[in-house]
């Protein structure tokens, strides 16, 4: 499959997907990217190394692939038909974590077709008073000011922060707020770090055009089939690129059928 001229372009759709193992999850994420046409995708937790992605698989479909793992474990990448230019694997004042201190593969930056997107796999946190939650803070902090320093140098760029923030917003982004008392993802501390992109000048789209929906359930306990799920994966936009946005659609039948992912793809579609 050959990529349309980017010239030809005028309606792009833009998704993320917390895929849970590239390798795992390869003909499940290639049959979505054909049966859709999506043109950009941001996935995260691919659990592999650079080395071990599955990239000529994407490239016989036409898109071009950028990765960033460094082990079995994190790892994220965007794949893109109409363009892939200037890759970042880290952005300005990225915390390191782990003995010794390291910078995980949780971020990755590239530019397709005049968007800046960033796919994100934000730190779980794990519990309130595990040192991997205080990292979680200081990861979400450092983010925030890296992208507000990208708006303020240049107030006209599109710029989108695509993935997985393991962070539920609102208490209706999971099945039972009473479950998650004392717990991750709903701290207070968690949602003012996630709604601090909103005073950086980004625009959550998903939820402006698709106020409720699950994007994750756990595979334990029947949680799909109870459709007892949680809403963490998000895209914040910048002023002009949100302006552009027309639509979007969380797949939720990917979460079926044999060996899915435990979340699924949202997608945005943009005006060019």
């Amino acid at each position: 499959m050959r990529a349309p001229p980017s010239d030809t372009v005028t309606t792009m759709r833009i998704a993320t997907w917390n895929v849970n193992s590239i390798r795992a999850r390869l003909d499940r994420v290639l049959t979505w990217l054909t049966e859709t046409g999506t043109e950009v995708l941001a996935m995260q937790e691919t659990k592999c190394t650079d080395e071990q992605f599955p990239h000529l698989a994407f490239e016989e479909l036409g898109y071009e692939v950028a990765h960033h793992g460094l082990s079995q474990w994190n790892g994220v990448a965007i794949a893109s038909r109409v363009g892939l230019d200037d890759v970042e694997t880290t952005f300005p004042g990225q915390p390191t974590w782990a003995e010794p201190p390291a910078v995980e593969a949780r971020a990755i930056g590239a530019t397709c077709h005049g968007v800046r997107l960033w796919s994100v796999y934000v730190p779980n946190g794990r519990t309130l008073a595990d040192p991997h939650y205080a990292y979680k803070l200081d990861w979400l902090a450092a983010l925030r000011g890296a992208a507000a320093a990208w708006l303020q140098a240049e107030p006209e760029a599109p710029i989108a922060l695509a993935g997985d923030w393991n962070v539920a917003p609102l208490d209706s982004d999971v099945w039972d707020i009473d479950l998650f008392e004392g717990a991750t993802h709903v701290s207070v501390p968690e949602r003012a770090a996630f709604s601090a992109f909103a005073d950086a000048g980004y625009r959550e789209v998903s939820r402006e055009h698709l106020p409720q929906a699950y994007t994750y359930w756990d595979y334990q306990r029947l949680r799909f089939p109870r459709n007892e799920g949680m809403r963490i994966d998000f895209m914040w936009a910048s002023p002009v690129l949100a302006d552009r946005v027309t639509g979007a659609a969380i797949d939720r039948n990917q979460r079926k059928g044999k060996r899915p992912s435990d979340h699924v793809p949202v997608v945005v579609q943009v005006q060019q």
